[in-house]
């Protein structure tokens, strides 16, 4: 029996179909052209989202670039957000929140990230089949020029298709490459020799590898065999979920235009031809389906010719599909609902509570205290680290509540930090002997000097005072 609220994913289909023969072997995919409103809105969709990922290092957020990791020197810039090695624990909610929303919006929209936003799918769709299609010609052409002997004009043809790729490749590397070096920077190391930065020309040939190899020629198998995602479907789709579908009770029986009694699908199979992965949305929800609508609009187009209404195969649920009511809100979605509300509610206090200012007071190595002349002397470093992307100045000085015995030593009371930038203080603490004093904490408060004393965002560093046992 079908456990309740999951779908099944029939896999096994004729060996006609698929990217995947029965037998594991693969078969070479060549999509058809489409044309119809889906198309023109994905095509609008990928170039928003080229531009914008191509943008980001290029845009600058309180004089920083809008996404920088530099993972050399430990430091990120996130949208006029700056965070260090310590803010680490931080990607547990962004790790987390991008998994569980991803559940979310499937439950409610299906694979539309498969079709619509995911990366493979934007640059291989959006980008290296428009050059095929540019360079070999329609479907059609290059299905006869396969099945034909080479030429001399189809292997240059075939050589100028692949020089495009490793271009576009190496374009689309350098991109990704920046986000982690800067553009400034990028800009350097094109210039000079491979030799004077062969860390990160190592990293950009292995990426121009990488996406040349994934986007010329293993193409769907990364949704195939290499994501999980697709494998997932069948828990985090329910029958309520929106997916890419074929209405049977509308198109079954099939059959020529002329037959009256069949039903509204031809069997043109022009929506298999159109396929990514070669599937017959036919029949049913699938594994290898991407949903990226190229079915809905080769059968509308279909129709639009036969002059009959569109929808044979649409957007819709498994229960709309079918002809039942359709849910929007159900207690799966009102479960994720709340898991999400609780989640940005913790995300949001975590995020809130962290400061652009760390101070750590650390004890010195070596004794952990010294008498002399009736006192008792304990020695810290105190270390600050200004997380802002500008430059700040701090004071720095007892805090307030430190008892009046205690002298605090602090070489220097003022300090100026560049952004993300650090300095380390030594710090005394001097106890007279013949006090009674127990359990000292010391406190150093850091503030900005228009802050008064004890100021709410003042910070605090503290270390435990040592002496000798009585």
């Amino acid at each position: 029996m079908k456990p309740p609220g999951r779908v099944s994913l029939p896999v096994l289909r004729d060996p006609l179909e698929g990217a995947l023969r029965r037998d594991g072997s693969r078969v070479a995919m060549m999509p058809a052209d489409v044309h119809g409103r889906f198309d023109t809105r994905r095509k609008v969709v990928f170039a928003m989202l080229i531009t914008l990922w191509a943008s980001l290092p290029w845009l600058r957020v309180g004089g920083n670039p809008a996404v920088f990791l530099d993972i050399e020197h430990r430091r990120f810039y996130l949208f006029g957000l700056t965070f260090n090695a310590q803010d680490v624990w931080l990607l547990f909610f962004l790790v987390t929140g991008v998994g569980f929303g991803l559940a979310y919006a499937t439950a409610l929209l299906g694979r539309a990230w498969c079709g619509w936003t995911c990366p493979q799918t934007v640059f291989l769709e959006g980008v290296y089949r428009r050059f095929e299609r540019l360079i070999l010609g329609s479907r059609d052409t290059r299905t006869r020029a396969a099945r034909s002997p080479l030429t001399l004009s189809r292997a240059l043809r075939y050589g100028l298709l692949h020089l495009v790729y490793v271009v576009i490749s190496i374009g689309v590397a350098h991109v990704f490459l920046s986000y982690f070096v800067s553009l400034p920077v990028m800009f350097r190391m094109v210039r000079a020799s491979p030799g004077a930065h062969p860390e990160a020309f190592a990293w950009a040939l292995a990426l121009t590898l990488v996406f040349y190899g994934n986007f010329a020629w293993f193409r769907e198998q990364l949704c195939l065999v290499v994501c999980p995602y697709g494998r997932l479907q069948s828990s985090l789709l329910d029958n309520d979920s929106l997916i890419v579908g074929y209405d049977t009770t509308r198109g079954e029986p099939r059959g020529k235009p002329s037959d009256a009694s069949a039903g509204a699908c031809v069997d043109c199979k022009r929506c298999i031809v159109v396929c990514p992965t070669g599937i017959d949305i036919r029949n049913g929800l699938q594994m290898d389906c991407l949903a990226c609508t190229a079915c809905i609009d080769a059968c509308d187009e279909v129709m639009d010719k036969l002059g009959r209404p569109r929808g044979l195969i649409r957007y819709d649920s498994l229960n709309g599909l079918e002809g039942r009511q359709k849910r929007i809100v159900r207690p799966r979605i009102a479960l994720y609902t709340a898991l999400l509300v609780v989640g940005a509610v913790v995300a949001t206090t975590a995020f809130a509570r962290r400061s652009d200012l760390e101070a750590t007071l650390l004890r010195l190595p070596g004794a952990p205290y010294v008498v002399e002349r009736g006192t008792i002397r304990n020695a810290f470093e105190l270390h600050i680290v200004n997380k802002r992307p500008t430059r700040e100045t701090f004071v720095l000085g007892p805090a307030m509540d430190l008892p009046s015995e205690v002298e605090l030593v602090i070489p220097i009371r003022e300090l100026t930090l560049e952004p993300m930038g650090s300095q380390r203080v030594p710090v005394f603490a001097i106890v007279p002997e013949s006090a009674s004093i127990r359990n000292l904490t010391v406190r150093v408060e850091i503030r900005r000097p228009s802050s008064p004393l004890g100021t709410a965002g003042a910070r605090v560093a503290t270390g435990a005072f040592l002496r000798p046992n009585p």
